[in-house]
């Protein structure tokens, strides 16, 4: 497994509110978990994940919501619902005391990611 990078935990416990932290921290720990070799960066002010060069998922915080996006997402079999965007890029919006399920995330992030 690739080592984390300090820019990503430092934005992530930058976060003003202790659930945001929770919930970002937690949805990096399933990229890692779905790509070993996962490169973490900062850019356009977000922790973006990448595999070979390639986008695989980014975490974006705005006041009231964390969001999870998966890249290269268009053949993914999705919960009804629980996702929007684009087919090419879908997007999972949490928001203070909701959860999610790591069991149903990291499948789907290796699934998106394989062919990069």
């Amino acid at each position: 497994m690739t080592p984390t990078n300090q820019e990503v935990t430092d934005f992530i416990e930058a976060l003003k509110e202790q659930w945001q932290k929770e919930l970002s921290a937690g949805l990096r720990e399933v990229v890692r978990q779905a790509i070993p070799d996962v490169a973490e960066r900062i850019q356009y002010k977000k922790p973006h994940f990448l595999k070979n060069g390639k986008y695989a998922a980014v975490i974006s915080t705005s006041k009231d919501a964390v969001s999870f996006t998966i890249f290269n997402a268009t053949d993914l079999q999705l919960p009804e619902g629980m996702f929007d965007g684009p087919p090419e890029r879908k997007t999972l919006k949490l928001r203070k005391g909701e959860t999610f399920d790591s069991g149903l995330l990291v499948p789907l992030v290796v699934q998106a990611s394989s062919a990069l």
